[in-house]
């Protein structure tokens, strides 16, 4: 990562405010402070594995492993706004080192969830994981901006979200290889079995989850221990002046803001939904590919989502970001649909595609959204993150179409309007800043 932090600084500024890509004697920091989109991006792309690993594991399903996202992205919303307050009163540093312990927390709680066996006890558990990532997220976002020249924010955040895409694409390795048994049974050698074989099989399978958690745990405790121990920027966020009600109804009249929310809404719904279900939409389209070969082309797929977030780094140096959010949603407009229409390995492939183009969405948005706001920005960032709970809506539908349909392949509707959305709210964006430039 310093390599990346160096060629940042040595980035082009003409026309341009020439303050440091990073503020000397923060690099570490930063370094730190990114490790929390990896971090978070785990725990949410291991909810892809448990989509499907739940369903031979806990007798569910696919409409009822679902609601797995649903549970999580339901903790990001509830934790929205009382992480905001808590950010302005305690400061990001003190935030983070909150949320970090909420993470390991949810993460050592899959152990006893795994010898009981019950699905309230694992939801139980992803919703305290989602408390902390949500904090993290709400500190993090904003506080990578305040690390550099504010003129680059947009490009700083799509770097350190780059490393989210880093581990998205590592979570569904370790689930392959570690929470995917490799076993295949089908429904009829499923009842075939004895009561005593098929609580033995449902156990083993529930029970492939507690190693990878506990080392998750583990690894949050010793970040959380590095970045206790480290100098970071002693920014806070700024105390606006004013009751609550009143900023909010200032926030609520920030076009770019409210864009912002209803786009985000619709873009998590989208990666989440399709991330989600690409193991079940594989196998779906390729009966002969298995969970775990699935399990793998996900994270082959991610690799292209962490490629985007490098590549959209560098090509905001010389493409306005806005126009770029319009034109990779497009993109996965067009995606979407040969994946719906498309058989076999052709329907994959565009799938997979779409993580390319999703890469720059939502720091893209997250930035467009917060641009200007001031000691407002902590709230806005609050609102931001509450509307990840799209990723709470849109699987629990795609699951029901799904089993309605008999197919995913129908279901990828869902995640083309989501990325329409994220279009017309890039177009409507980028015709606002012509005309303030105009004036």
């Amino acid at each position: 990562m310093s390599a990346l932090i160096d060629a940042g600084d040595r980035a082009p500024t003409a026309g341009k405010s020439r303050e440091p890509f990073i503020t000397p004697g923060f690099r570490w920091g930063f370094m730190l402070v990114t490790a929390l989109f990896f971090m978070w991006a785990l725990a949410n792309n291991f909810n892809d594995i448990l989509v499907h690993q739940f369903q031979s594991a806990l007798a569910l399903n696919r409409a009822q492993a679902g609601f797995i996202q649903f549970v999580f992205y339901i903790g990001y919303f509830t934790m929205g706004l009382p992480a905001g307050l808590l950010l302005r009163r305690l400061g990001y540093k003190t935030g983070i080192l909150i949320g970090l312990g909420l993470y390991a927390c949810g993460a050592l709680l899959f152990y006893p969830a795994s010898l009981l066996r019950t699905y309230g006890a694992f939801l139980s558990a992803l919703y305290i994981i989602a408390l902390g990532a949500a904090l993290l997220e709400t500190a993090a976002n904003p506080y990578i901006i305040e690390f550099g020249d504010p003129g680059r924010a947009a490009q700083r955040l799509n770097l350190a979200q780059a490393f989210n895409g880093v581990g998205g694409f590592i979570a569904p390795i370790i689930g392959g290889l570690f929470i995917f048994s490799g076993a295949k049974y089908s429904k009829a050698t499923l009842a075939a079995m004895s009561h005593t074989q098929l609580q033995a099989f449902r156990s083993s399978e529930s029970h492939t989850v507690q190693m990878p958690y506990l080392i998750l745990a583990g690894s949050v405790v010793l970040l959380a221990v590095a970045i206790a121990l480290t100098r970071l920027p002693e920014t806070r966020p700024e105390q606006p002046a004013g009751a609550l009600g009143p900023q909010i109804r200032a926030l609520g009249k920030a076009t770019a803001l409210r864009g912002a929310i209803v786009a985000q809404f619709f873009y998590v719904g989208g990666q989440v939904g399709v991330w989600s279900f690409f193991v079940d939409f594989t196998r779906d389209v390729t009966p002969d590919i298995s969970a775990r070969v699935a399990a793998f082309l996900l994270s082959a797929s991610l690799v292209l989502f962490m490629t985007g977030r490098f590549v959209g780094t560098a090509l905001m140096q010389r493409v306005r970001p806005v126009r770029l959010l319009g034109l990779y949603a497009l993109v996965n407009v067009a995606l979407c649909a040969i994946a719906m229409g498309a058989v076999r390995e052709f329907a994959v492939g565009a799938l997979m595609l779409t993580s390319f183009f999703m890469s720059i969405m939502y720091p893209t948005i997250f930035s467009l959204g917060v641009e200007g706001l001031g000691p407002l920005t902590p709230l806005a960032s609050s609102f931001i993150v509450m509307s990840i709970i799209g990723g709470a809506v849109f699987p629990p539908l795609m699951g029901v179409i799904a089993v309605k349909t008999n197919t995913m392949q129908y279901a990828m509707a869902l995640p083309l309007l989501c990325f329409l959305v994220v279009g017309l709210y890039a177009r409507r964006i980028g015709r606002t800043a012509k005309i303030l430039a105009a004036i």
